[in-house]
């Protein structure tokens, strides 16, 4: 007798917990999906420091990408589509940050060559100066 009344019980507990779990589940799918405002908030930062860089002029195609990635992730907001927002939010972040990277490295280049041009006319400079003595 006692062991019918463990099964029983011990299938009633079974019962519950998978209706909790199932109910849990439910609950989880029906909530209103939460906008990845982080993924965004970066994504718009790192556009505005890109575009504080002067990357437009050095990198405006990985900057017009990120402003691209960021429209989308916004559209994907509205249509509540977080999943997707979060992943062109990020993309928009990385597209950003490699114009900031092109941006820093065209300006070292430009830095080199002036630099070269300085170091060239010292030479010449001083060409002049040791066949004048």
């Amino acid at each position: 007798m006692k062991t019918v009344l463990i099964r029983q019980a011990f299938r009633r507990a079974v019962l519950v917990t998978t209706l909790m779990l199932a109910t849990v589940t439910l609950v989880a799918c029906a909530a209103p999906q939460v906008p990845p405002t982080e993924s965004l908030n970066m994504a718009r930062e790192a556009i505005t420091n890109a575009e504080q860089a002067d990357a437009r002029r050095y990198a405006g195609a990985e900057l017009e990408e990120a402003n691209r990635h960021l429209e989308a992730a916004d559209k994907a907001v509205a249509a509540e589509k977080m999943a997707e927002a979060d992943r062109l939010a990020k993309q928009a972040r990385v597209a950003a940050e490699l114009a900031v990277a092109r941006t820093g490295a065209a300006k070292a280049a430009a830095i080199n060559r002036e630099m070269g041009r300085g170091t060239d006319a010292l030479d010449e400079e001083m060409r002049r100066q040791g066949e004048q003595q």
